[in-house]
């Protein structure tokens, strides 16, 4: 197990790669999971890729093997003077991201980002574009300021992190009914019992504080400018019966920019990666232009 300490805090990484436990010289494909995940759901799609790239996997801060309430795996390399200094911002996870990249050494990168993690992947296309040969951000888009919607939301959401009592994971077929709302086709058991562990281990205050951030008046403000100034060529991707964020706002997102290409995956939800992974690797090579090594 690897971690990096950026920003004063330390961050679980790896790499999949084609047999090597270290970079073999590819280009690099840097994933970004999305909110109360973990990269581990990314790692199908980064085998998949890594005859072409090395992939690097890595999960945020408060998310994962990330974790600040995990007594073996510290998040905290020096702690900050006040609570107040931890911050849950979307801008704040990209600049994580700047400085993970910093200590590992890597230079230009191709980032794929999910949901959560696009948002975060968008800023920091803005912020570090010159970075990011082109970008893949999955289920993503603009939604509209709503304040009764929003606190609603806030509630339920508050809610759902406060309680969260261990022994869920050991309940029958609760992982089935956990990741129900973000499926239109079901994964194996497997994947959806990692997505319920790593929801279930997140850190309260990170699940918390990136509710209000991701989801918020300030959200619905700026993420409309931040797609519309893209100078990286950006692929949008999104799940035909997503209900977490429905594609047209990812279309709208995309008719902002001429940079960003639009596409909707048939027959999926939340995690088109997954729920049908050849359509989407399909669509992320010929966007790349590149080939699959079996393909060749």
């Amino acid at each position: 197990m690897a971690y990096a300490t950026v920003n004063r805090f330390r961050h679980y990484y790896e790499w999949v790669t084609s047999g090597q436990p270290q970079p073999t010289g590819k280009p690099v494909m840097v994933f970004i999971h999305g909110w109360g995940g973990s990269s581990r759901y990314w790692e199908s799609t980064a085998r998949a890729l890594s005859d072409t790239f090395d992939c690097l996997l890595y999960d945020m801060r408060g998310f994962g093997r990330s974790r600040t309430n995990d007594q073996e795996t510290p998040i905290l390399a020096q702690p900050p003077d006040t609570k107040e200094e931890l911050s849950y911002e979307l801008e704040s996870y990209a600049e994580d991201l700047a400085s993970l990249l910093d200590a590992l050494g890597l230079g230009q990168i191709y980032l794929n980002a999910h949901s959560m993690g696009a948002s975060v992947g968008t800023f920091f296309l803005n912020l570090h574009g010159d970075r990011v040969e082109r970008a893949i951000l999955t289920c993503s888009g603009i939604f509209e300021y709503d304040e009764k919607s929003f606190n609603a939301f806030y509630k339920f959401g508050g809610y759902v992190v406060k309680y969260r009592p261990r022994w869920l994971y050991k309940l029958p077929f609760m992982d089935r009914l956990f990741m129900q709302r973000f499926l239109h086709r079901p994964l194996s058991g497997e994947i959806s019992r990692a997505f319920l562990d790593d929801f279930l281990m997140a850190d309260y205050d990170a699940a918390l504080g990136t509710i209000f951030t991701c989801v918020s008046k300030k959200a619905a403000e700026v993420m409309p400018d931040e797609f519309a100034q893209l100078k990286v060529p950006t692929l949008l991707v999104s799940g035909e019966y997503d209900i977490i964020i429905p594609p047209e706002l990812g279309r709208y997102a995309a008719e902002l920019n001429d940079k960003i290409e639009y596409f909707l995956i048939p027959n999926t939800a939340h995690f088109p990666m997954l729920e049908d992974a050849p359509t989407y690797l399909q669509k992320v090579r010929e966007f790349l232009a590149v080939t699959s090594s079996a393909q060749v």
